[in-house]
């Protein structure tokens, strides 16, 4: 049977009276469970990197000879396995191939994986861009239009590969010449000042962060200096972050920080807050917020011209 407020309804909407958004019910904020089930058309290229089963990258490309301007999109879930990414993040790639974009999308091994965490979660990150370098030509990629694109900890990743050219050469996650990451579009991002955000991490991921920086050794004795974004500031990258006013993961207050010390130290960094929006709602192309996010990216791509 119909609710009789539903039969109501629809006898308003059949008489041609405008019903007021609030009556219809606001678009709900995506949850978690939404995200989950997130999916889009396959890639056209899947390379691994390692031996190990996270260890590989997907490429959509758009048809035609390009060359196309690149996206390297690094998916989120608190650096868990048990909260996917690969798969949800298919949604946005097709979405971008269809603007004539380019996608990379990195997989990479956990902190619950083996291998995973410091340095392993790192050095996945460094071997997947230097397979871009080394597969560019093949899919038609032009490297001087580049941008990171990442998703909580995602976003955690694709700052720090933006920063990484100021690693010490002490550090197992040094290498000379490393490709260059001028624009960053960081979604919800998490965990950009590991030495300040131990407990929030705990609280919203369940996550060690130990798993993340390592522990002291001879030589090493300050385990943020190579794994913290915040850390690895001026890069001479920019970085938009876009965080949607509801996310509880990531609040907007904590981008403002991370942007207002970025600025502090001569990078360039702006936020934008998305409306009525959730953690999920910045990645899902069904979202209203997509419209500001695929602005944003196609922003972040044309300065990479005038660099």
């Amino acid at each position: 049977m119909v609710p009789r407020g539903r039969l109501f309804l629809g006898f308003l909407l059949c008489l041609g009276i405008l019903v007021p958004e609030f009556v219809m019910g606001a678009e709900r904020p995506l949850t978690l469970d939404d995200y989950m089930v997130l999916d889009g058309p396959p890639p056209v290229g899947h390379i691994a990197y390692g031996n190990a089963p996270s260890q590989y990258v997907e490429v959509f490309v758009p048809p035609g000879d390009g060359p196309f301007p690149v996206v390297v999109l690094i998916h989120g879930g608190c650096w868990l396995s048990e909260l996917g990414g690969m798969r949800q993040m298919r949604d946005m790639a097709a979405a971008l191939v269809a603007q004539n974009i380019a996608v990379w999308s990195v997989e990479y091994r956990r902190i619950d994986e083996e291998g995973g965490g410091y340095p392993g979660t790192y050095q996945d990150v460094i071997a997947a861009l230097e397979l871009l370098e080394s597969n560019a030509h093949a899919y038609r990629l032009d490297l001087d239009h580049l941008v990171a694109v990442g998703h909580s900890a995602g976003a955690f990743l694709a700052r720090w590969s933006a920063g990484r050219g100021r690693l010490s050469t002490n550090s197992p996650l040094y290498r000379a010449r490393p490709l260059a990451v001028r624009e960053v579009v960081a979604l919800g991002s998490v965990g950009d000042d590991l030495r300040h955000e131990r407990d929030h991490l705990a609280g919203v991921c369940g996550v060690d962060v130990t798993r993340l920086t390592g522990t002291t050794v001879p030589g090493r004795e300050d385990v943020y200096a190579d794994t913290s974004p915040s850390e690895l500031i001026p890069s001479g990258s920019h970085t938009v972050f876009i965080n949607g006013d509801l996310d509880t993961i990531a609040p907007p207050a904590s981008a403002v920080r991370s942007a207002q010390l970025a600025r502090a130290r001569g990078e360039r960094a702006e936020t934008i807050v998305l409306p009525n929006a959730s953690h999920f709602d910045e990645v899902a192309t069904s979202s209203k917020a997509w419209a500001l996010i695929l602005s944003a990216i196609q922003g972040a791509l044309a300065r990479t011209g005038n660099e």
